[in-house]
Protein backbone atom coordinates (compact mmCIF):
# COMPACT_ATOMS: atom_id res chain seq x y z
CA UNK A 1 0.00 0.00 0.00
CA UNK A 2 1.17 3.37 -0.76
CA UNK A 3 3.07 4.66 2.12
CA UNK A 4 0.67 7.88 2.80
CA UNK A 5 -2.53 5.87 2.08
CA UNK A 6 -1.23 3.72 5.15
CA UNK A 7 -0.63 6.27 6.93
CA UNK A 8 -4.31 8.12 6.08
CA UNK A 9 -6.05 4.69 7.27
CA UNK A 10 -4.09 4.47 10.42
CA UNK A 11 -4.87 8.19 11.06
CA UNK A 12 -8.72 7.91 10.20
CA UNK A 13 -10.00 7.42 14.07
CA UNK A 14 -8.18 10.39 14.39
CA UNK A 15 -9.81 12.70 11.38
CA UNK A 16 -12.91 11.01 11.82
CA UNK A 17 -12.91 11.67 15.84
CA UNK A 18 -12.23 15.01 14.68
CA UNK A 19 -14.38 15.72 11.97
CA UNK A 20 -17.49 14.87 14.31
CA UNK A 21 -16.24 17.00 17.08
CA UNK A 22 -16.45 20.28 14.40
CA UNK A 23 -19.83 18.91 13.24
CA UNK A 24 -21.37 18.83 16.92
CA UNK A 25 -20.04 22.81 17.54
CA UNK A 26 -20.72 24.58 14.37
CA UNK A 27 -19.73 28.28 13.93
CA UNK A 28 -20.64 30.76 11.34
CA UNK A 29 -17.85 32.86 9.22
CA UNK A 30 -15.47 34.90 11.12
CA UNK A 31 -16.92 32.90 14.72
CA UNK A 32 -14.69 30.26 14.43
CA UNK A 33 -13.90 30.81 17.73
CA UNK A 34 -13.38 27.43 19.05
CA UNK A 35 -12.63 25.42 15.56
CA UNK A 36 -9.68 27.63 15.57
CA UNK A 37 -8.79 27.00 18.95
CA UNK A 38 -8.50 23.17 18.35
CA UNK A 39 -7.06 24.08 15.53
CA UNK A 40 -3.83 25.97 16.98
CA UNK A 41 -3.73 23.52 19.44
CA UNK A 42 -3.28 20.70 17.12
CA UNK A 43 -0.74 22.02 15.01
CA UNK A 44 1.02 23.77 18.38
CA UNK A 45 0.95 20.59 19.67
CA UNK A 46 3.09 18.75 16.59
CA UNK A 47 5.78 21.56 17.03
CA UNK A 48 4.40 23.60 14.36
CA UNK A 49 4.65 27.50 14.48
CA UNK A 50 1.48 28.97 14.47
CA UNK A 51 -0.15 32.39 13.82
CA UNK A 52 -3.56 33.25 15.10
CA UNK A 53 -5.79 35.70 14.13
CA UNK A 54 -4.82 35.82 10.46
CA UNK A 55 -8.02 37.22 8.36
CA UNK A 56 -9.91 38.03 11.83
CA UNK A 57 -10.44 34.32 12.92
CA UNK A 58 -8.37 32.04 10.48
CA UNK A 59 -4.91 30.03 11.88
CA UNK A 60 -1.79 29.46 10.00
CA UNK A 61 0.49 26.84 10.69
CA UNK A 62 4.39 27.32 9.11
CA UNK A 63 6.38 23.82 8.53
CA UNK A 64 9.96 24.27 7.40
CA UNK A 65 11.16 21.48 5.54
CA UNK A 66 14.86 20.57 5.91
CA UNK A 67 15.82 21.41 3.01
CA UNK A 68 15.77 25.08 0.88
CA UNK A 69 12.77 25.57 -2.27
CA UNK A 70 9.17 26.45 -2.71
CA UNK A 71 6.49 27.36 -0.45
CA UNK A 72 3.05 25.91 -0.52
CA UNK A 73 0.18 26.62 0.82
CA UNK A 74 -2.57 24.18 1.47
CA UNK A 75 -5.90 25.71 2.48
CA UNK A 76 -9.01 24.07 4.54
CA UNK A 77 -12.07 26.08 4.93
CA UNK A 78 -13.70 25.92 8.62
CA UNK A 79 -16.78 27.89 8.55
CA UNK A 80 -20.23 26.21 8.75
CA UNK A 81 -24.16 27.45 7.48
CA UNK A 82 -27.24 28.93 9.37
CA UNK A 83 -29.38 25.63 8.13
CA UNK A 84 -31.15 23.74 10.79
CA UNK A 85 -29.88 19.81 11.01
CA UNK A 86 -31.71 17.20 10.48
CA UNK A 87 -29.71 14.45 9.55
CA UNK A 88 -30.31 12.31 12.91
CA UNK A 89 -26.79 11.80 13.16
CA UNK A 90 -25.06 10.94 16.61
CA UNK A 91 -22.68 13.94 16.29
CA UNK A 92 -25.98 16.59 14.93
CA UNK A 93 -25.33 19.89 15.71
CA UNK A 94 -25.33 21.02 19.21
CA UNK A 95 -25.88 24.75 17.91
CA UNK A 96 -29.40 25.61 16.82
CA UNK A 97 -29.70 26.67 13.40
CA UNK A 98 -26.16 26.38 12.58
CA UNK A 99 -24.68 23.28 10.83
CA UNK A 100 -21.60 22.24 9.09
CA UNK A 101 -23.62 21.08 5.94
CA UNK A 102 -21.08 21.56 3.41
CA UNK A 103 -18.46 19.54 4.51
CA UNK A 104 -15.80 22.10 6.12
CA UNK A 105 -15.37 20.09 9.35
CA UNK A 106 -14.35 17.51 7.44
CA UNK A 107 -11.97 19.93 5.63
CA UNK A 108 -10.45 20.81 8.39
CA UNK A 109 -10.16 17.55 10.01
CA UNK A 110 -8.44 16.69 6.87
CA UNK A 111 -6.03 19.38 7.00
CA UNK A 112 -4.87 18.69 10.87
CA UNK A 113 -4.04 15.25 9.55
CA UNK A 114 -2.14 15.79 7.20
CA UNK A 115 -0.34 18.46 9.31
CA UNK A 116 0.62 14.73 11.22
CA UNK A 117 1.88 13.35 8.03
CA UNK A 118 4.00 16.21 6.66
CA UNK A 119 5.52 17.29 9.66
CA UNK A 120 6.66 13.34 10.40
CA UNK A 121 8.12 13.32 6.62
CA UNK A 122 9.40 17.56 6.65
CA UNK A 123 13.31 15.96 6.81
CA UNK A 124 11.81 14.51 3.32
CA UNK A 125 10.55 18.08 2.42
CA UNK A 126 12.81 20.46 -0.04
CA UNK A 127 10.72 23.49 0.67
CA UNK A 128 7.62 24.42 3.58
CA UNK A 129 3.94 24.35 3.94
CA UNK A 130 1.65 26.78 5.06
CA UNK A 131 -1.31 25.22 6.83
CA UNK A 132 -4.53 27.57 5.73
CA UNK A 133 -7.34 27.66 8.24
CA UNK A 134 -9.27 29.85 6.75
CA UNK A 135 -12.85 31.32 8.04
CA UNK A 136 -16.03 32.70 6.19
CA UNK A 137 -15.82 30.53 2.82
CA UNK A 138 -19.57 30.69 2.37
CA UNK A 139 -19.67 34.56 2.57
CA UNK A 140 -18.63 37.64 4.09
CA UNK A 141 -21.21 37.00 7.03
CA UNK A 142 -21.25 41.20 7.88
CA UNK A 143 -17.97 42.20 6.95
CA UNK A 144 -16.98 43.51 3.49
CA UNK A 145 -14.91 40.70 2.50
CA UNK A 146 -14.80 37.14 3.40
CA UNK A 147 -12.41 34.69 4.31
CA UNK A 148 -9.58 34.66 1.38
CA UNK A 149 -9.69 37.98 0.91
CA UNK A 150 -9.59 39.20 4.58
CA UNK A 151 -6.37 36.22 4.99
CA UNK A 152 -4.79 37.77 2.21
CA UNK A 153 -5.26 41.30 3.67
CA UNK A 154 -3.58 40.27 6.53
CA UNK A 155 -0.63 38.69 4.88
CA UNK A 156 -1.46 34.69 4.38
CA UNK A 157 0.36 34.76 1.27
CA UNK A 158 3.90 36.72 1.96
CA UNK A 159 6.40 36.15 4.92
CA UNK A 160 7.60 33.44 3.04
CA UNK A 161 5.62 33.96 -0.47
CA UNK A 162 3.71 31.50 -0.88
CA UNK A 163 4.59 29.67 -4.83
CA UNK A 164 2.13 27.28 -5.08
CA UNK A 165 -1.76 26.93 -3.49
CA UNK A 166 -3.60 23.34 -2.79
CA UNK A 167 -6.75 23.09 -1.91
CA UNK A 168 -10.08 20.49 -2.03
CA UNK A 169 -13.21 20.11 -1.56
CA UNK A 170 -15.34 16.84 -0.17
CA UNK A 171 -17.90 16.72 -3.35
CA UNK A 172 -21.31 14.71 -2.08
CA UNK A 173 -22.57 15.59 -6.00
CA UNK A 174 -20.12 12.02 -6.71
CA UNK A 175 -19.46 9.20 -4.74
CA UNK A 176 -17.48 7.69 -3.24
CA UNK A 177 -14.29 6.17 -4.67
CA UNK A 178 -14.75 9.27 -7.72
CA UNK A 179 -11.30 11.55 -7.57
CA UNK A 180 -11.03 15.04 -9.99
CA UNK A 181 -8.12 16.52 -10.85
CA UNK A 182 -8.44 19.32 -13.93
CA UNK A 183 -6.61 21.85 -15.92
CA UNK A 184 -8.17 25.19 -16.16
CA UNK A 185 -11.51 26.64 -14.82
CA UNK A 186 -13.41 23.86 -12.29
CA UNK A 187 -15.82 26.23 -9.96
CA UNK A 188 -17.84 29.67 -11.37
CA UNK A 189 -16.98 33.59 -10.38
CA UNK A 190 -19.81 34.64 -8.44
CA UNK A 191 -21.53 38.35 -8.53
CA UNK A 192 -24.45 39.23 -6.56
CA UNK A 193 -26.38 41.97 -8.15
CA UNK A 194 -29.21 44.18 -6.20
CA UNK A 195 -32.09 46.44 -8.06
CA UNK A 196 -34.19 48.85 -6.07
CA UNK A 197 -37.08 50.57 -7.94
CA UNK A 198 -39.29 53.07 -6.96
CA UNK A 199 -42.46 53.83 -8.50
CA UNK A 200 -45.61 55.67 -7.15
CA UNK A 201 -47.49 54.20 -4.39
CA UNK A 202 -51.50 54.32 -4.19
CA UNK A 203 -54.93 52.44 -4.23
CA UNK A 204 -54.84 48.45 -5.22
CA UNK A 205 -57.94 50.07 -6.86
CA UNK A 206 -56.96 53.23 -8.91
CA UNK A 207 -54.08 51.75 -10.98
CA UNK A 208 -53.96 54.50 -13.47
CA UNK A 209 -53.01 57.10 -10.04
CA UNK A 210 -49.94 55.05 -9.69
CA UNK A 211 -46.51 53.69 -11.17
CA UNK A 212 -46.47 50.03 -9.96
CA UNK A 213 -42.74 48.99 -9.05
CA UNK A 214 -44.42 45.40 -8.78
CA UNK A 215 -45.01 45.10 -12.84
CA UNK A 216 -41.65 46.56 -13.55
CA UNK A 217 -40.03 43.93 -11.30
CA UNK A 218 -41.92 41.05 -13.52
CA UNK A 219 -40.87 43.01 -16.73
CA UNK A 220 -37.08 42.73 -15.40
CA UNK A 221 -37.34 39.21 -14.17
CA UNK A 222 -38.77 38.24 -17.51
CA UNK A 223 -36.85 39.97 -19.64
CA UNK A 224 -33.28 39.26 -18.48
CA UNK A 225 -33.98 35.44 -18.82
CA UNK A 226 -32.96 36.19 -22.39
CA UNK A 227 -29.09 37.31 -21.83
CA UNK A 228 -27.59 33.61 -21.09
CA UNK A 229 -30.00 32.71 -23.68
CA UNK A 230 -29.39 34.85 -26.56
CA UNK A 231 -26.45 36.83 -25.79
CA UNK A 232 -24.21 34.34 -24.08
CA UNK A 233 -22.55 32.12 -26.84
CA UNK A 234 -24.15 28.59 -26.11
CA UNK A 235 -20.93 26.86 -25.34
CA UNK A 236 -19.78 29.24 -22.77
CA UNK A 237 -21.23 28.61 -19.41
CA UNK A 238 -23.47 31.58 -17.73
CA UNK A 239 -25.64 31.62 -15.34
CA UNK A 240 -28.04 34.26 -14.27
CA UNK A 241 -31.11 33.25 -10.94
CA UNK A 242 -33.05 36.25 -9.75
CA UNK A 243 -33.13 35.07 -6.04
CA UNK A 244 -35.35 37.73 -4.10
CA UNK A 245 -38.14 39.70 -4.32
CA UNK A 246 -39.70 42.15 -1.65
CA UNK A 247 -42.42 44.52 -2.44
CA UNK A 248 -46.04 45.44 -0.49
CA UNK A 249 -47.69 45.25 2.17
CA UNK A 250 -51.43 44.98 1.94
CA UNK A 251 -53.62 43.35 -0.49
CA UNK A 252 -55.11 46.89 -1.24
CA UNK A 253 -51.98 48.74 -1.69
CA UNK A 254 -49.88 49.63 -4.80
CA UNK A 255 -46.23 50.20 -3.32
CA UNK A 256 -44.01 53.13 -3.51
CA UNK A 257 -41.09 50.38 -3.83
CA UNK A 258 -39.53 47.24 -5.23
CA UNK A 259 -36.80 45.04 -4.61
CA UNK A 260 -35.20 42.14 -6.44
CA UNK A 261 -31.74 40.51 -6.31
CA UNK A 262 -29.86 37.44 -7.33
CA UNK A 263 -26.47 36.00 -8.41
CA UNK A 264 -24.69 35.86 -11.79
CA UNK A 265 -22.55 32.81 -12.30
CA UNK A 266 -19.31 32.84 -15.27
CA UNK A 267 -15.60 31.37 -15.69
CA UNK A 268 -14.86 33.59 -18.85
CA UNK A 269 -13.89 37.57 -17.85
CA UNK A 270 -15.16 38.31 -21.36
CA UNK A 271 -18.66 36.44 -20.89
CA UNK A 272 -18.95 38.25 -17.44
CA UNK A 273 -18.24 41.74 -18.81
CA UNK A 274 -21.48 41.48 -21.39
CA UNK A 275 -23.77 40.07 -18.87
CA UNK A 276 -23.08 42.70 -16.65
CA UNK A 277 -23.84 45.14 -19.61
CA UNK A 278 -26.99 43.57 -20.56
CA UNK A 279 -27.88 43.43 -17.14
CA UNK A 280 -27.95 46.76 -16.63
CA UNK A 281 -28.59 47.86 -19.82
CA UNK A 282 -32.38 45.92 -19.74
CA UNK A 283 -32.64 47.02 -16.23
CA UNK A 284 -32.44 50.35 -16.35
CA UNK A 285 -34.53 50.44 -20.15
CA UNK A 286 -37.31 48.64 -18.60
CA UNK A 287 -36.81 51.08 -15.79
CA UNK A 288 -37.35 53.71 -17.84
CA UNK A 289 -39.79 52.75 -20.45
CA UNK A 290 -42.11 51.75 -16.83
CA UNK A 291 -41.49 55.16 -15.22
CA UNK A 292 -39.75 53.69 -12.15
CA UNK A 293 -36.48 55.03 -10.61
CA UNK A 294 -33.94 52.71 -10.09
CA UNK A 295 -31.14 51.76 -8.35
CA UNK A 296 -28.75 49.12 -9.29
CA UNK A 297 -25.64 47.54 -7.60
CA UNK A 298 -23.39 44.46 -9.13
CA UNK A 299 -20.78 43.46 -6.73
CA UNK A 300 -18.22 40.52 -7.34
CA UNK A 301 -18.03 37.57 -4.02
CA UNK A 302 -15.94 35.23 -6.05
CA UNK A 303 -13.21 35.21 -8.67
CA UNK A 304 -13.41 31.80 -10.56
CA UNK A 305 -11.29 29.15 -9.53
CA UNK A 306 -8.72 28.11 -12.37
CA UNK A 307 -6.66 25.36 -11.60
CA UNK A 308 -2.87 26.07 -13.09
CA UNK A 309 -1.71 23.19 -15.66
CA UNK A 310 1.92 22.49 -14.30
CA UNK A 311 0.10 22.16 -10.46
CA UNK A 312 -2.72 20.35 -11.05
CA UNK A 313 -0.63 17.58 -13.78
CA UNK A 314 1.65 17.29 -10.45
CA UNK A 315 -1.64 16.24 -8.18
CA UNK A 316 -3.19 14.22 -11.13
CA UNK A 317 -0.35 12.31 -11.30
CA UNK A 318 0.05 11.77 -7.91
CA UNK A 319 -3.03 11.01 -7.31
CA UNK A 320 -2.70 8.23 -10.22
CA UNK A 321 -0.19 6.59 -8.18
CA UNK A 322 -2.22 6.34 -4.86
CA UNK A 323 -5.01 5.15 -6.53
CA UNK A 324 -3.74 3.01 -9.22
CA UNK A 325 -7.28 1.01 -9.30
CA UNK A 326 -9.24 4.39 -9.43
CA UNK A 327 -9.86 6.32 -12.79
CA UNK A 328 -9.12 9.51 -11.84
CA UNK A 329 -10.92 12.29 -14.58
CA UNK A 330 -9.56 15.12 -15.81
CA UNK A 331 -12.15 16.34 -18.25
CA UNK A 332 -13.80 20.09 -17.42
CA UNK A 333 -15.99 19.10 -15.15
CA UNK A 334 -17.20 21.97 -14.48
CA UNK A 335 -19.49 23.26 -11.33
CA UNK A 336 -21.16 26.65 -10.97
CA UNK A 337 -20.66 26.56 -7.37
CA UNK A 338 -18.36 29.25 -6.32
CA UNK A 339 -15.20 29.83 -4.06
CA UNK A 340 -12.97 32.38 -2.82
CA UNK A 341 -9.98 30.38 -3.35
CA UNK A 342 -10.25 32.02 -6.79
CA UNK A 343 -8.62 34.75 -5.17
CA UNK A 344 -6.08 33.21 -4.14
CA UNK A 345 -5.43 31.63 -7.46
CA UNK A 346 -5.09 34.38 -9.16
CA UNK A 347 -2.05 35.41 -7.50
CA UNK A 348 -0.55 32.44 -6.74
CA UNK A 349 -0.68 28.95 -9.52
CA UNK A 350 -2.83 26.11 -7.62
CA UNK A 351 -4.88 23.14 -7.99
CA UNK A 352 -8.38 22.77 -6.48
CA UNK A 353 -9.59 19.02 -6.80
CA UNK A 354 -12.23 17.14 -5.75
CA UNK A 355 -13.08 14.09 -3.47
CA UNK A 356 -15.85 12.24 -4.03
CA UNK A 357 -17.76 11.52 -0.83
CA UNK A 358 -21.63 10.05 -1.42
CA UNK A 359 -22.57 6.73 -0.35
CA UNK A 360 -26.53 6.40 -1.99
CA UNK A 361 -26.36 3.16 0.06
CA UNK A 362 -26.19 4.72 3.17
CA UNK A 363 -28.40 7.65 2.32
CA UNK A 364 -25.80 9.97 2.41
CA UNK A 365 -25.83 11.28 -0.76
CA UNK A 366 -27.65 14.71 0.18
CA UNK A 367 -26.42 17.97 -2.01
CA UNK A 368 -24.70 20.28 -0.13
CA UNK A 369 -26.32 23.06 1.56
CA UNK A 370 -28.82 20.94 2.73
CA UNK A 371 -30.32 19.89 6.45
CA UNK A 372 -29.84 16.20 5.79
CA UNK A 373 -26.29 16.94 3.95
CA UNK A 374 -24.03 14.64 5.56
CA UNK A 375 -20.86 12.42 3.66
CA UNK A 376 -19.01 9.13 3.87
CA UNK A 377 -16.41 9.51 6.20
CA UNK A 378 -14.33 7.00 4.68
CA UNK A 379 -13.74 10.07 1.61
CA UNK A 380 -11.80 11.81 4.89
CA UNK A 381 -8.92 8.80 3.93
CA UNK A 382 -8.60 9.80 0.48
CA UNK A 383 -8.62 13.45 1.16
CA UNK A 384 -6.12 13.52 3.55
CA UNK A 385 -3.89 10.82 1.37
CA UNK A 386 -3.76 12.73 -1.66
CA UNK A 387 -3.44 15.97 -0.25
CA UNK A 388 -0.39 15.15 1.71
CA UNK A 389 0.88 12.96 -1.16
CA UNK A 390 0.62 15.88 -3.67
CA UNK A 391 2.47 18.67 -1.57
CA UNK A 392 5.16 15.87 -0.75
CA UNK A 393 5.46 15.45 -4.35
CA UNK A 394 5.50 19.15 -5.24
CA UNK A 395 8.41 19.60 -2.39
CA UNK A 396 10.43 16.09 -3.69
CA UNK A 397 14.38 17.37 -3.30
Amino acid sequence: MNPFLKKAEELFPYTQAMRRDFHKHPELGFNEIRTGGIVAKELEALGIEVTKGVGKTGVVGYLEGTKPGPTILLRFDMDALPIAEDTGAEYSSENAGVMHACGHDGHTAIGLTVAKILNERKHELAGNIKFCFQPSEEGTNGEEIGGALMMMRDGVLEGPNVDKTLSLHLWNDKPLGWVHVAKGPVMAGADLFSVKLTGKGGHGAAPETTIDPIVCAAQIVTAIQSIVARNIEPLKPAVISVTTIHSGTAFNIIPQTAELGGTIRTFDLDVRKLVHARLEQIIRSTAAAMGCEVELLIKQVTAPVINNEGVAASVFESAQTLFPDTEITSNQYLTMGAEDMGYMQEKVEGCYFFVGSANAEKNLNYNHHHPKFDFDERALVSGVALMASAAADLLKG
